[in-house]
């Protein structure tokens, strides 16, 4: 039997839910609204940026005592300056993925509804935030990170599958071409300020080269 969410949703009980059974938790979320899927949205989001922001302290640790040096030059408490850091960092992180989340699934419905998904924009919003679960509470991992983000886009299958009610395969290939497209047209721009860019060196002169 699905476990149907009521208008307060068990936050902490949908994360487990999609993390070990995605399936049976995207059928139980078909009803919730956007009010509440943005709510469940804005957690995963806050304990992503909390962890993400520790690790990144973590990892300049090394450098530690330069930070301190500078810090103290200016007369500033390092704690201080490196608190504050962390809670803009964490709040722009927040900010960023929270505006992006509906440009993504609005991309991401362009293909969904050429390939016949008619549930509405709601449905794929619901595939992208709530199938982030699991970059947002393990991406932030060093060196796997990246794991969790391909768990991310085969559960962001699954929801469109769930939410849309399409076959896998549609829904795999609306997810596929999204980010197709997008990395076709990434590399081609990269390509064309490459080739601008060869082209100035060319033009420039030796000592021009050399100065640069």
């Amino acid at each position: 039997m699905v476990r149907v969410f009521p208008i307060h949703m068990d936050y902490f009980g949908l994360m487990k839910g999609f993390l070990l059974s995605p399936v049976e938790t995207f059928r139980s979320v078909r009803e919730t609204d956007l009010g509440e899927s943005l709510k469940y949205y804005l957690v995963l989001l806050v304990i992503n940026a909390i962890l993400s922001a520790i690790v990144g302290i973590a990892m300049v640790s090394a450098v530690w005592a330069t930070f301190a040096s500078l810090s103290e030059q200016f007369g500033l408490p390092f704690p201080a300056v490196a608190g504050f850091g962390l809670v803009v960092f964490a709040i722009v992180m927040i900010i960023v993925q929270f505006i992006f989340a509906f440009i993504i699934a609005a991309w991401l419905h362009l293909f969904v509804y050429l390939l016949g998904g008619r549930k509405g924009y709601l449905q794929t919003l619901k595939s992208v935030t709530f199938g982030s679960t699991p970059a947002m509470l393990l991406g932030w991992i060093p060196f796997i990170g990246f794991i969790f983000g391909i768990w991310t886009i085969i559960l962001e299958i699954l929801g469109i599958r769930e939410l849309h009610e399409m076959t896998t395969g549609k829904a795999a290939l609306a997810v596929i071409l999204a980010i197709l497209v997008i990395a076709i047209i990434i590399i081609a721009i990269a390509a064309l300020f490459f080739i601008a860019f060869y082209d100035v060196v060319m033009e420039m002169s030796p000592r021009q080269i050399a100065g640069i």
